[in-house]
Parts: C-alpha cells; structure tokens; sequence
C-alpha cells in the first residue's frame, strides 16, 4: 500500500493481539479456514492450496509468516483471498475487524530508520483513536509466493 496523500480505506485484522491494515481495493473475498491441500517441500507458511472457482489459490498463515508463532484455527479465523500481482492468494487471520477510513495525517511512517530490522513490509503505522493498525504492503510481504512460476522444462 503507498502512502496516501489524501484518505485510504483499509481491511484491518488480528494476529493476536497486533492489528494490521491491508488496501481494501486488494481484498477480493473473505472466506473461513478449511481444508488444504499441503505441497511437498512448502515453507511451514504456505498451509497449501484450494480450487476456488477453477483457480489453484495458494494459502498462507500470515502469523508464521511473519514469525508469530503458530495459531489454533477456530470459527473466528478467516482467509482473506487477495489480488496481488494479478495473482490470488490467501492469507490466514485470526479475525477480521473491520474497514477504515484514514486521512493521511493519521499515518506516520514506520519507526525503525536504520535498524536492522526487516519490517520493509510496512508503509506506515496508523492511529485510529486508541488502535494502532500496521499497514502492510501486500506485494513487498508476499514477493517469495507471488514469484513468477517455473515453467516445466520441455521433453
């Protein structure tokens, strides 16, 4: 997500207890956990893949991914199926909150400057009252799953 110069809409969600922000313009549905199909010598992250209407959409848990430690799936948990790089893909939440309304003056880049810390992912952390929301570029944090595939080699 760039940053916004004037309003963004956001889907925010939990991973435990951190709330994040995605642009809503990339969220094409949300749908419960359930079955997948696992992929032999996938990252833990990659869960697997579905059939979704035809597609072979690759699943991934956003808490491993990120290095969250593992979830427990449960009725609140919810797989946002998302547009990134003209791919699908669906990432694993633990809820989902709601969609936000930010103005650019409540979104402040991230703090961590010339640490050596890899949060190049985030575009900013916004203040909504209380809630602090990591907004998350969705293309810089899912890059190794939406690499173009190899293709067989000929016979």
């Amino acid at each position: 997500m760039a940053h916004p110069t004037e309003r963004a809409e956001v889907l925010a969600f939990h991973l435990g207890a951190e709330e994040f922000g995605i642009d809503i313009q990339a969220v094409r549905e949300l749908r419960g956990y359930g079955t997948v199909t696992r992929l032999a010598n996938a990252p833990d992250f990659l869960k697997g893949v579905v059939n979704l209407r035809g597609q072979i959409v690759p699943i991934v848990d956003l808490r491993l991914k990120l290095g969250m430690g593992e979830a427990s799936y449960n009725t609140l948990t919810v797989v946002i199926v998302l547009a990134v790089r003209s791919q699908q893909i669906g990432i694993v939440v633990d809820s989902v909150s709601d969609v936000v309304n930010l103005r650019a003056e409540q979104i402040k880049p991230p703090p961590f400057g010339g640490c050596n810390l890899h949060h190049d992912y985030l575009t900013g952390i916004a203040t909504v009252g209380e809630r602090l929301l990591q907004l998350t570029d969705l293309s810089t944090l899912l890059a190794d799953v939406t690499a173009p595939a190899r293709l067989p080699l000929a016979a």
